[in-house]
This record gives structure tokens, C-alpha cells and sequence, in this order.
């Protein structure tokens, strides 16, 4: 029977209802009269903390709460892959057509849509014993994607009583009856999951795949592992957006899900006006076709904001569970802890720094927690990733503040915006001396076995001359750059043009938007190669002038907006020239 209490004190979203004795914690109900959605997140006695998800503005004391028995939960089935959804999973592209562009309070749309029809295909027979996460038969949800319809994971295991024939069913339909211990549990082509709650896996598998990005500073300096946990902090202004579009766009991930999480809403817009016309790089198709929308703009209900990351990570683990490698991407947890903030002022909680809540840290590990590349359940066996990155807006562009501080405790890729690199024109504005990734020992050996057996030793050699760059610029700030010895300045020209030809990267030119994992080795060789070649080339006699002189840097600088990905020959041709010039370079022209 259905809790039913009333409203005796209201809060911004922060409703107290009593006469709630029976309610649980994180159940759903319904607020006053307008049947707002809301979450019960404290119970003491027969009084219940409720944080609703709908703008409570007009509510009013004495009006009733109707609980539902049920956990928040997000409802999971084909359609889902396009679509535009609210933080609780309300799909605003179909509120929009029902009732024009603003959502009216207590509105109630289903999550799928349940006049479509899907071609089911069956692929398991009468009589066959299943367990959670068997594939029972798989959907077309896209050109791109296959909704697989899998055995929910909190059913028990039993034998297929009725599977469906090959046809046109909806998502309400049942598809399949699985027969356990006397009880018939019947499949459909949804099913409703927590969204607090991560789905469970078999066994974890080690993060040694690398997530490709096309991004060079990102996949050659800081690479991310398919089933790793990332973090991109920066002040206004600093790119955080566009980069994170740039990994929704060309990361070799076959599902997306972009969480736009209390961000603005002209922002948000940008996505939702953009995305769509976005043309997958791979298979030539719409980008849509393989990526979910959540927006919940700042200037939606603020605890509405506080669900999204929960509802995108259960969505994300689905496709998951399909066998599929998945991005979710979430912009930004900053605006999802103010969220937090705000509720926990509301409840009248002990405030911890800056006011967050005592339990940030916590709420945060329980979010990162859900990546993974992980042995899914079922038949048959299968592996799939999910890879979360959260964007982080500290106030000022200061990494000690709470949120970025703790999220660094529980991620294990920091790249770290720099404002000053976006003020001179440098993008991505990744600071390659407070960045870091702990997954480069455990991808080198996929780059090592299909891309060159050298990565990493390039790797590495680039990345020490930009450290070193960085020691010498002290020097060169107290003393000026002409205390500096030859070998000294030529690290500096080195790392300038490592900066310009090969960090920097134009998310809006057609060719560097996205650099191929060959085409990244190629030309990182060209660069560390030039270095060496240079050094040498001092030792022998040749002034440093000469060197700075030589007619192939324009186009090594050229090369990464010049040279298409199909085209990595060209840069061997490059080097091959660039190694005759330096052979060619006259002794005679040392200095003294």
C-alpha cells in the first residue's frame, strides 16, 4: 500500500512531508498536488526529507505526498540512443511537441516512446536455462547501435519458457517468460533499474586499452584507458567545453552520453543545436545516432541536477552491458556539487569547507567508482567499458578548492586547463607539467603492438624536453636568454616547436581536428628526431643560428594541418628530408 502523508514545510526544493511512516530512503513520490517528482533523502520518525525535481514554487502546507514504493529510477530499452532527456530521465524532445518549449510542472512523458515499433530478433530457443545478462535477442535501435534485450540483472536464473518470433513489437510488449522455481518472470523490451544503484559485472579487467581521442597532447602525454577515470579542470574560458566535445566527436568509444550538468543554457543550446548536425568520423552517419543528450541546464530545478550524473551513469552502464565501450562525459561536477550544497543548506546539515557537505568526497567516489572495463553478465561472455570524464569549474581557476581536491583523490587522469595557455592562443590548453595520467605503463604495450615498438621511448624523450623547457625558463626569466649555452637554447627552440607543430591542435580545421594514432607517432618522431639530430649536429661544429636557419622547420611546423591521416607517408618523406639537410649542414658556420 501506497505511504501518504502531507507537506508541512517547503524549502526552495527541499520539501518535509509527515504521516510518512513506511517510506524508504531514495524512494520516489509524488509532491502536492501537481504530482511533482521528488526523492525521499532523510527519514526521521514518521517525517520525511524530500528533495523534489520540479520547481516548487506554488506548493503549499497540507498538500499531499504520495509515495511509490519504488526506488528513482531510469527506464532502459531502445529509443534511448538520440534522445534528449531532463536530470530524471523526462525526454524534453517529446515535451517539446506535446506541450511547446517550456516544461510545465507534473508533466509526465514516457521515457521511450512507446508507439514505435522495433524489429526484435530472437536469438536464444524455448528451454534453454538463462541467467542475468543473457542476451535473449537484440533490437536495431540505429544504424549504429544494437540494443541488445538482455535478461534484467535482478532477475534469478531460469529456463525460457516463451520467447518472441522475429517481428515488430513496442517496448511494452513481452518479448520473453523465464520460468524459476514455479514463477514466471516475464521479459519486455525495457526494463526499470535504481539509478543509485550500479549494475552489476562479473569480474573487473585491467584499464590496458587506450580510450583514442585523436587529441595528441591527450593520447601521446596523458592517455586515457577504455574503463578509466578522468578529470578536466579549468577556469572560464579555458576550453573545457570544446574539448570535451572534441572527445564526444572522435574518441573511439561506440556510445556516448554528454551530461550537460547545471551548465548555462546558451551552452547547452550549442549542444543540443550541434550534436545533431555532428557526422560520425568512422561510419559517415549522424552523430546522434550513437550518443544521449542530458541536459539540465543552471536554470532548471536545482535537484534535478543532483540525479543527472546518476541517471547518465545508468544508462551508460546498459550499453555497457551490452558489450559495448562507452563515454560518458559530465559538464560539470562543480555545478553538480553546488547542487549538493545547496539541498544540504536547505536540510540545515553541518557545513564542511566552503559549505559543501560533509559527504562530498563520498558522493563523488561512489559516481567515479562506476567506471570499468569489466566481464559483463551473461551469455554469451563479453567485455565492455565504461569511461567517465567530469569536468571541474573551480572558482578562479583554483585547483584547491573541495571539488577539484577530492575528485583528484578518486581519478587517475588530471588534465589541467591552463588559463594562461588560452589566453595566448594555445588550444588544447592542457599545462603538460600539472598534468598526468597513471595509465601510461598500462597502455604502452597496445601502443607498442599497433603502432611502433619505440612509442614509448619517443614518448618519453619528448616529454623530457618540455620538462627541461620548463627548468631553463626560470633561468631565463632571472637572467635573460642569452646566459643560456647552445645545447641550452636549442631545448628551447625544441619544445617551441614541439608546442606549435604538435600540442597545439585546431578543433575547427578539418585536418587537425583529429590526429590518427599513426599519424601522432610520425610526427612525434619527426620532432624528438629533430632534437637529436640538432644536438648532434652542435657537437660536430654547426652554430646554433644555422640550425635555427634550416629551410625543413616551416614544414615540420606545417605538417599536422597539412598531412591527412591517410597520408602518413608524406611525413616519412618529411624526415628522410629533414635528415639530408641536417647531413648537408657546413661545419664552417660554427661561431669563433
Amino acid at each position: 500500500m501506497a505511504v501518504k502523508g502531507k507537506i508541512i514545510w517547503i524549502a526552495g526544493p527541499a520539501v518535509k512531508a509527515d504521516g510518512m511512516m513506511g517510506a524508504k530512503m531514495y524512494e520516489m513520490v509524488y509532491v502536492g498536488r501537481e504530482r511533482l517528482i521528488g526523492e525521499v533523502i532523510r527519514l526521521t520518525g514518521d517525517t520525511a526529507f524530500i528533495q523534489v525535481y520540479e520547481n516548487t514554487s506554488g506548493l503549499s502546507p497540507g498538500e499531499p505526498v504520495i509515495g511509490t514504493g519504488q526506488p528513482l529510477s531510469v527506464t532502459l530499452g531502445p529509443g534511448m540512443i538520440g534522445s534528449v532527456y531532463d536530470g530524471v530521465q523526462r525526454p524534453l524532445d517529446r515535451i517539446a511537441l506535446a506541450v511547446g518549449p517550456f516544461v510545465r510542472r507534473g508533466i509526465s512523458v514516457p521515457s521511450l516512446p512507446v508507439e514505435n515499433k522495433w524489429r526484435f530478433m530472437p536469438l536464444v530457443k524455448r528451454g534453454v536455462r538463462v541467467e542475468p545478462g543473457t542476451i535473449l535477442g537484440e533490437v536495431q535501435e540505429t544504424p549504429l547501435v544494437k540494443c541488445k534485450i538482455m535478461v534484467p540483472p535482478n532477475y534469478p536464473p531460469g529456463e525460457v519458457k516463451y520467447i518472441a518470433d522475429e517481428g515488430d513489437y513496442s517496448v511494452e510488449d513481452v518479448v520473453a517468460e523465464i520460468s524459476t522455481d514455479g514463477r514466471v518472470e516475464k521479459v519486455m523490451l525495457h526494463h526499470r533499474w535504481p539509478v543509485r544503484t550500479p549494475r552489476p559485472f562479473k569480474s573487473r579487467l585491467d584499464p590496458v586499452i587506450p580510450l583514442i581521442t585523436g587529441q595528441r597532447v591527450l593520447d601521446t602525454l596523458f592517455p586515457m584507458a577504455k574503463g578509466g577515470t578522468g578529470c578536466i579542470p579549468g577556469a572560464f574560458g579555458t576550453g573545457k567545453t570544446v574539448t570535451l566535445h572534441q572527445l564526444s566527436k572522435w574518441s573511439d568509444a561506440q556510445v556516448i552520453l554528454h551530461i550537460g550538468c547545471g551548465e548555462r543554457g546558451n551552452e547547452e543550446a550549442e549542444v543540443l543545436t550541434g550534436f545533431p548536425k555532428l557526422v560520425d568520423p568512422r561510419s559517415g552517419r549522424p552523430l546522434m545516432e550513437r550518443t544521449v543528450l542530458i541536459a539540465n541546464t543552471s536554470n532548471m530545478p536545482v535537484a534535478a541536477r543532483e540525479a543527472s550524473i546518476y541517471t547518465g551513469a545508468s544508462i551508460a552502464e546498459f550499453y555497457r552491458d551490452m558489450g559495448y565501450d562507452v563515454l560518458l562525459v559530465a559538464d560539470s561536477t562543480s555545478r553538480w556539487a553546488e547542487a549538493l550544497r545547496e539541498i544540504s543548506g536547505r536540510l540545515e546539515e553541518m557545513p564542511a569547507e566552503e559549505g559543501y557537505p560533509s559527504y562530498l568526497a563520498s558522493r563523488l567516489a561512489e559516481f567515479y567508482e562506476r567506471a570499468g572495463r569489466v566481464v559483463v553478465l551473461g551469455k554469451p561472455e563479453r567485455i565492455g567499458s565504461m569511461t567517465l570524464v567530469g569536468a571541474v569549474s573551480p572558482p578562479g581557476g583554483d585547483f584547491t578548492e573541495p571539488v577539484t581536491t577530492h575528485t583528484l583523490r578518486f581519478v587517475r587522469v588530471f588534465w589541467a586547463l591552463d588559463a594562461n595557455l588560452a589566453y595566448t592562443r594555445h588550444y588544447p590548453a592542457i599545462n603538460w607539467i600539472q598534468s598526468y595520467s597513471a595509465y601510461v605503463d598500462t597502455v604502452k604495450s597496445w601502443w607498442v603492438e599497433k603502432v611502433a615498438k619505440d612509442w614509448h621511448i619517443l614518448r618519453t624523450k619528448l616529454y623530457q624536453i618540455l620538462r627541461r623547457e620548463d627548468e631553463l625558463l626560470e633561468i631565463v626569466r632571472l637572467l635573460g636568454p642569452e646566459s643560456l649555452a647552445d645545447e641550452e637554447k636549442l631545448v628551447l627552440d625544441a619544445a617551441r616547436m614541439i608546442r606549435e607543430g604538435y600540442l597545439q591542435q585546431s578543433a575547427y580545421d578539418e585536418v587537425d581536428s583529429y590526429c590518427s594514432p599513426e599519424k601522432q607517432y610520425e610526427l612525434m618522431r619527426i620532432f624528438v628526431e629533430f632534437y637529436e639530430l640538432a644536438e648532434a649536429a652542435l657537437r660536430r661544429g654547426v652554430s646554433i643560428d644555422r640550425i635555427r636557419a634550416m629551410k625543413i622547420i616551416p614544414d615540420i611546423l606545417r605538417a599536422r594541418y597539412e598531412v591527412k591521416n591517410t597520408e602518413v607517408e608524406r611525413l616519412k618523406q618529411l624526415r628522410e628530408a629533414m635528415v639530408k639537410e641536417f647531413e648537408s649542414l657546413p661545419i664552417e658556420a660554427v661561431a669563433g
